[in-house]
């Protein structure tokens, strides 16, 4: 029988480390709070019949009213205890259907050498760091399902309003705000995922400004009519695609904000797409890479 990542948890001292291993958890190996000063943090995992298909983060209070209504089930462990830095929570859900692919491996990155590689591997990379303001080590959950996936819709939310809508859906939401320290709309990109290649993206753009918008317009391009910096004093900026039977799918998209590691993202094969979405700002810069 295959089995599958069927529940997650997370420990905050010795005593919870203990309770765990002694419910048949797994500890993965990595300090969630490297480097931060807080607690000794560690994820934990169990393998059974019935998958997790998503794993969310949320860093905020206005992120989890819509998981909340979608069915997601939180770890109600800050994994920044004892830290500086945002309340960081896990949440899973267990969904069904062609949107819905299980979850066979999940891993923990703490040393940034080690995250690039691991896509041609199959694995997809969370977005929030999970010492998100709070210093220390760049940490990153990933995980691997049971057939290779391909996204297949892509938007994006300048409000928490459609949430529910979003997760009920079976979208992803990429869980780091892309105004990120500029102010304005908390804007957060979505994506959704297929096993059928057919069904895939062809092709993902970035504009930055009105002339490159009429380029990809000209070229048929296709566009997602939120302004990822909005309600800031920076340039307008939007993402557009193709949807089309393509030999080179997108497989996985990934959002960077640590930008040293771009020439790393590159030589794994990934397409990183030189445009900060916050561009105009004095503010965190950002950029969208794509695995095909």
């Amino acid at each position: 029988m295959t089995t599958y990542i069927s529940e997650i948890d997370v420990s905050l001292n010795n005593v919870e480390e203990q309770n765990l291993r002694g419910k048949g958890f797994k500890q993965l190996p990595g300090n969630l709070n490297k480097e931060a000063g807080g607690n000794c943090i560690y994820l934990w995992y169990k393998e059974g019949p019935k998958a997790i298909t998503k794993i969310q983060v949320t860093f905020n209070d206005g992120m989890t009213t819509g998981l909340t209504r979608a069915g997601y089930k939180k770890i109600n462990k800050n994994l920044n205890a004892g830290a500086r830095g945002d309340c960081i929570y896990l949440w899973s859900y267990q969904g069904s259907g062609e949107f819905d692919t299980p979850i066979v491996e999940i891993d923990v990155t703490t040393d940034v050498n080690n995250e690039a590689a691991k896509f041609a591997f199959g694995w997809e990379r969370m977005a929030c760091d999970l010492n998100r303001k709070a210093g220390g080590a760049w940490i990153h959950i990933w995980v691997k399902r049971v057939k290779q996936t391909y996204i297949c819709d892509i938007t994006a939310t300048d409000s928490f309003g459609l949430d529910a809508d979003l997760f009920g859906n079976h979208y992803i939401r990429v869980d780091e705000n892309t105004n990120r320290g500029a102010g304005g709309s908390k804007v957060f990109i979505w994506y959704r995922q297929t096993t059928d290649p057919k069904r895939a993206l062809a092709d993902l753009k970035v504009s930055i400004n009105d002339k490159e918008a009429r380029e990809y317009q000209d070229q048929n391009y296709r566009n997602v009519n939120v302004n990822l910096n909005d309600e800031t004093c920076g340039n307008q900026v939007y993402l557009w695609y193709k949807q089309e039977e393509s030999s080179n799918p997108i497989k996985a998209i990934a959002l960077l904000l640590n930008t040293a590691l771009a020439d790393d993202y590159r030589k794994a094969g990934l397409t990183v797409i030189e445009k900060d979405l916050n561009a105009g700002n004095c503010s965190h810069a950002q950029y969208l890479c794509v695995y095909q």
